[in-house]
């Protein structure tokens, strides 16, 4: 006798909540060690992520903290996002192996490389802005400061500044998945998305001079990139053939 669909319904739920356990476990066994003595490395971490920022200011300048607990929450919260970032192969592998059951075979050879390449240009656009966007940022920030004035920025202010530029690359960086995904699902097809390029190149513009500083440097380093990814992902679309698509539109996925 088949289980009836409320059982089948908490059945779910109960393999969703074991499943939620055991990332909440692996990103506790991760942060722990970032958190306690002897291994307390949470300030350590903020040292890593304010780097570029101290080397553009003046030697021997400091940041400073004007909340009273910021000196250690700020440091904690890096720590949080550092634990979360390396739990998330595991994360992403308990939510792929939840949804698993539910998908169509070839919907688990297209899901499984697209979460793997998500993950991968997330970590790129992320270390993209750090090694390359922050130094050219923080200069031109530093250079036009006037003499009288004492640059010393805040840590909260910092943060929450790093962290959305961090969000904006990485998100930036998932640009070919979004047109593999358009394509693939058939929600919009390969030969518009070529057609619109020249909209794609002004919104990016648009973009990066919304979410960057207003430095023409900073600005071009997510623009550029954002043009060049969106030439990768139609490349990468050609490839790609939604199920049941007719033989022109094999074709042309096909083509190169």
């Amino acid at each position: 006798m088949s289980d009836s669909p409320q059982d089948t319904f908490v059945s779910h739920l109960v393999e969703l909540r074991n499943r939620l356990v055991i990332c909440l476990i692996v990103f506790a066994v991760i942060l722990v060690p970032l958190v306690t003595p002897p291994w307390f490395i949470a300030g350590k971490l903020f040292d890593f992520i304010s780097a570029p920022m101290m080397a553009a200011l003046p030697q021997g300048s400091k940041m400073i903290a004007t909340g009273v607990i910021a000196p250690f929450f700020i440091p904690l919260k890096i720590a949080m996002m550092t634990a979360f970032l390396i739990a998330l192969p595991v994360i992403l592998y308990q939510l792929w192996a939840f949804v698993a059951p539910g998908l169509y075979k070839h919907e688990k050879r297209f899901v499984l490389p697209l979460i793997v390449s998500s993950t991968l240009l997330f970590f790129i656009g992320m270390a993209f802005c750090y090694f390359f966007v922050f130094k050219m940022v923080f200069t031109f920030i530093a250079q036009l400061a006037p003499a009288s004035i004492n640059v010393a920025p805040d840590i909260e202010n910092y943060f929450g500044f790093v962290m959305g530029m961090f969000l904006a690359f990485g998100m930036a960086f998932e640009t070919p998945v979004v047109v593999v995904v358009l394509v693939a699902t058939r929600l919009v097809s390969l030969e518009v998305l070529r057609e619109i390029r020249r909209y794609v190149i002004v919104g990016a513009f648009v973009v990066a001079a919304v979410v960057t500083p207003p430095d023409v440097a900073s600005q071009l380093a997510l623009a550029i990139p954002l043009c060049i990814l969106y030439e990768i992902g139609l490349i990468a679309a050609r490839f790609v053939t939604p199920p049941g698509a007719s033989a022109e539109q094999k074709t042309e996925a096909g083509a190169t």
